[in-house]
């Protein structure tokens, strides 16, 4: 009984923390239903979350993990039977659900910490386009990144792209792969081809064109978005450019793709994959041993970001679908610094809570990296492909598996996105901004 009155006694502080009224309060209120992305390993991380949570609050969080938590999401509405709480790593799917109506604007819900804290163009992402705040990010990526293999990779690291080419086509020569390269992630099959499209873009066409691309203003076939796909293939679909060729990263997952780059010996040397591809090389098997930040695998910044220039970024972003004192609660702790700090304190995940980053959270030189520029970034691009509708993006994964089967298709695939892009109504594109443009 003491126990209870002490998780009840935690609960109310935090809603007053919020400014909120009402606490739990009888069995069904007690309970925080939550959709979400995560399974396997990242779900039992997510439950460590929301195991503080519980013991913070008193309230009890019921999850459940699916990676088709769109079609999920879109069926519970459909319904009339939403979670009280959704995480989604596409913002254009909740800018439409809160244009709807069906997401519930934070306002009065997220403390001050919720403004102070994280830096005005994640405050900008959480808005979604909107006058109010409708999301919190979870947790965030880096996606502007090169991994690679420092017994293979020679400092210094290439910094433009005729380097990165050059670097490439060195390692080629002397006998070395020097592409990991694996598309398989489902549903979301050829999300790696996407970022390496999004990126290229980037940082030859700028920020603008990339925004106006992203928000659907830019065609498919402007000679930048061609330019873009072209220098992709030339980079890997070269014989012995890509571990086991093209075809082979067709029925490779990116996970099982990367691991190759830390095994011993090593299959391929570089890889181009976001901030979360740490967890699958620290789990790899290296000399006995897992494999380690710093000595046996590293990054450097893809040619045009870091310092240089914009990164992308991408984010798993909650939304609250119910107003319940439990869902209010869940929020406010999400992101508080409390919350903010659970699940990164395994060091490989990463928050944008910018009170965090100089704190004893990250503690190799790869970590502190990528959370600096994560939260404290001031040239920072939300990923393209999450930000366009869903028929959109869905489109731009499957492009990217035919461009790899049929690089002699681009023009026409091109062409098929653009009548894809041209039949999207346009009150479903989200226009976010680029770095400050």
């Amino acid at each position: 009984m003491i126990r209870r009155l002490v998780a009840l006694a935690a609960a109310a502080a935090l809603v007053a923390q919020v400014g909120l009224s009402g606490c739990a309060g009888g069995a069904e209120q007690d309970v925080v239903t939550v959709l979400g992305p995560w399974t396997g390993s990242e779900e039992v991380a997510f439950r460590r979350v929301l195991d503080d949570f519980q013991a913070t609050t008193g309230f009890t969080a019921r999850y459940e993990g699916t990676r088709a938590q769109n079609q999920v999401l879109r069926g519970d509405l459909q319904q009339g039977a939403p979670p009280d709480v959704a995480v989604l790593s596409n913002p254009a799917e909740l800018a439409r659900y809160a244009h709807s109506g069906e997401l519930r604007p934070l306002d009065t819900v997220l403390g001050a910490e919720a403004t102070t804290a994280y830096s005005p163009q994640w405050l900008r992402l959480q808005r979604l386009g909107t006058g109010s705040v409708y999301a919190v990010a979870v947790k965030a990526d880096l996606k502007s990144m090169v991994w690679y293999d420092p017994r293979v990779v020679a400092r210094p690291e290439p910094s433009t792209w005729d380097e990165l080419v050059s670097t490439s086509r060195a390692l080629t020569a002397a006998g070395r792969t020097p592409w990991c390269l694996g598309m398989g992630a489902p549903p979301n099959s050829g999300f790696p081809g996407t970022d390496w499209v999004e990126d290229i873009l980037l940082h030859t066409a700028g920020p603008r064109a990339y925004r106006d691309w992203a928000a659907g203003g830019l065609a498919w076939t402007d000679p930048a978005v061609r330019a873009a796909w072209q220098r992709w293939g030339d980079l890997v679909l070269p014989p012995g450019a890509v571990r086991g060729g093209a075809a082979a990263a067709l029925l490779t997952t990116f996970a099982d793709a990367g691991q190759a780059m830390v095994a011993d010996p090593p299959g391929c040397a570089m890889d181009h994959l976001g901030s979360f591809a740490i967890n699958g090389y620290a789990d790899a098997r290296r000399d006995g041993g897992s494999a380690r930040p710093d000595t046996d695998f590293d990054f450097f910044p893809f040619p045009g970001a870091g310092d240089r220039g914009p990164s992308e970024v991408a984010a798993d972003l909650a939304g609250m679908f119910r107003d319940t004192p439990g869902a209010r609660a869940l929020m406010a702790y999400l992101a508080s610094e409390r919350g903010q700090r659970v699940w990164p304190s395994d060091g490989t995940t990463f928050s944008v809570h910018q009170r965090l980053v100089d704190q004893d959270l990250y503690r190799t030189d790869v970590g502190r990296r990528i959370a600096r520029t994560l939260a404290r970034g001031a040239e920072l691009c939300f990923d393209a492909s999450d930000l366009m509708p869903s028929a959109m993006s869905s489109a731009f994964y499957q492009a990217v598996l035919e461009y790899l089967a049929h690089p002699d298709r681009l023009d026409t695939l091109l062409a098929e996105l653009d009548r894809v892009r041209a039949g999207v109504d346009p009150r479903h594109w989200l226009d976010l901004p680029c770095g400050t443009t």
